[in-house]
């Protein structure tokens, strides 16, 4: 078969060169471009027949990113288009990896920075290319870091806002918060501000049972702001470390519920707003912090589920997209599950 191909391949050659012969230049260059088609259309069919011949036992390598780059360099540097071709593959891993795409411009302009047009030693590509990979990821990840706890004693009473949508695992948040406080010899108050969703108020209840904290709570149906009110004023009469103010879960296009929590940030006033948003929601997620940013102007970010989340593009892109510090990830049901956000995590858990 490879020799009928190889043939087939010679003898098609040999015939657009004798018609190139006989044809003016402007056909000659037509010709010139279905003579290069047809080569890369024999290889491909050489190429498949010969994966066609392999035993069945035998399983082709997979070329990684690296792998390519060390095949492309032949001589001493990376043209543009082999860029290109190159960060092709590793652009489609960091879509399905929920990568925005502002992110992925933004890796591959600070990649083409390092390895266009540059020398680079055969010996060293894959060094190189992962530290330059490594770098553009931490890039995208450069935001103004906060020591949270340290924020929490450089104020006598810090009031700590909560927003977000149904379902993101706001209330049991603030819970492992809470803890997390306490771990840190740091006292705290519930109030449930969430007048709105039957069983808010009862779920956060059930948390400062377990936690043995102060509990502040109206009725349901009551003004959100007034319950908020109340928590930073008993939280700075009885000397309260922190006031941790659940609110009722919105989604970023509910023009009413964003205007209550526009009120309650402007009567409040907040040490710090933070957005609680689910991992496995992907690029929803990021739309959703960019809403309650341009409403209120977060302080941080807090992602939940991030056990579930096995890729980790959330967390990349909802950092460079609003500007905005991750400070925790959570990961499981119990108080204890919930971790300062690390860059050298999310850049291992993409697999970088």
């Amino acid at each position: 078969m490879f020799k009928f191909l190889k043939e087939k391949l010679k003898n098609v050659i040999s015939s657009i060169t004798k018609k190139i012969e006989e044809k003016p230049v402007e056909e000659k260059i037509v010709e010139k471009a279905a003579e290069e088609k047809v080569k890369k259309t024999i290889k491909v069919e050489v190429k498949k027949e010969k994966i066609r011949e392999k035993p069945i036992e035998i399983k082709e390598e997979k070329r990684g990113f690296f792998q390519k780059i060390k095949e492309k360099v032949t001589t001493t540097s990376i043209n543009e288009s082999e860029f290109e071709d190159i960060f092709y593959d590793l652009e489609l891993a960091l879509l399905e990896n929920n990568t925005a795409v502002e992110v992925i411009e933004k890796i591959k302009q600070d990649l083409k920075e390092v390895l266009v047009n540059k020398p680079i030693e055969r010996s060293k590509i894959k060094t190189i290319v992962q530290a330059s990979l490594e770098n553009a990821v931490k890039g995208v990840l450069e935001t103004e870091e906060k020591d949270f706890i340290k924020l929490v004693k450089s104020k006598k009473t810090f009031v700590i806002l909560f927003v977000g949508v149904n379902g993101s695992g706001k209330t049991s948040t603030i819970a492992k918060i809470a803890h997390l406080l306490k771990k840190n010899n740091l006292t705290s108050v519930l109030v449930a501000a969430d007048t709105f969703r039957a069983g808010s108020i009862q779920q956060l209840e059930e948390w400062s049972n377990k936690l043995d904290v102060k509990l502040i709570k109206h009725d349901y149906g009551s003004d959100p702001t007034a319950v908020a009110f109340d928590g930073k004023k008993y939280g700075e009469a009885h000397g309260i470390n922190a006031v941790l103010i659940d609110t009722a879960g919105r989604q970023h296009s509910n023009i009413n519920l964003k205007e209550e929590m526009k009120k309650i940030n402007r009567v409040i006033k907040p040490d710090l707003k933070i957005f609680v948003g689910e991992s496995l929601v992907g690029n929803d997620a990021i739309i959703q912090a960019q809403e309650f940013n341009d409403s209120i102007e977060l302080d941080g970010i807090i992602l939940t589920k991030s056990d579930v989340d096995e890729k980790g593009g959330t967390a990349l892109s909802i950092s460079y997209v609003t500007k905005k510090p991750i400070l925790f990830l959570t990961k499981g049901q119990k108080l204890e599950d919930i971790e300062e956000f690390s860059k050298e995590k999310i850049v291992k858990r993409l697999g970088i």
